[in-house]
């Protein structure tokens, strides 16, 4: 079953990579984790959380543990559309500049938000269309950038499995 859920993972990149963007400009870094990654994963979500004092980081780990694969997207940097449409709380693109914040990035250029957006959509949709469980989750992304699976200023993480129950749902919250 693993080889069949790496490649569903690796169709998931493809969409996320050929999805629309603005400009037909691609700002995306796309990654796929498996194997011993997933458990480097975990165990720093599980660390990360006790550390901060950050809820359900534990109980997320648990669930990529379980994961066959995840697909990580992220917005590899934070080049304004040039639009200078406001969306971001400046007049200008020119006077958007971002800061590290806690976990990720900010503020970014909404337009480009709407790129990762759309990628991860399409993404998970693939997921879906081949019968993989999945869902978009935030904990992983944040430790898999902390960690350096990924670059990029905000990350969207997309575990996947192949069970008989979803284990993405049902999850008890704390």
């Amino acid at each position: 079953m693993f080889c069949i859920m790496q490649t569903v993972a690796e169709l998931m990149a493809l969409a996320a990579r050929t999805a629309p963007k603005g400009l037909g400009q691609d700002y995306l870094d796309i990654q796929v984790l498996v194997g011993d990654d997933l458990l480097q994963l975990a165990d720093e979500m599980d660390r990360f959380g006790k550390a901060t004092g950050r809820i359900n980081f534990d109980r997320d780990a648990e669930n990529i543990r379980r994961s066959d694969a995840v697909l990580l997207v992220s917005l590899r940097e934070n080049e304004p559309l040039g639009l200078n449409c406001g969306a971001c709380g400046h007049d200008t693109c020119t006077q958007l500049a971002s800061r590290q914040g806690p976990e990720f990035e900010g503020p970014l250029c909404a337009w480009r938000v709407v790129d990762l957006g759309i990628a991860v959509g399409s993404a998970a949709k693939t997921a879906g269309l081949l019968n993989a469980d999945n869902r978009v989750m935030y904990r992983p992304a944040a430790v898999a950038r902390r960690m350096g699976f990924v670059q990029g200023a905000l990350v969207c993480a997309i575990p996947i499995s192949a069970t008989g129950k979803n284990i993405y749902f049902d999850r008890p919250v704390k």
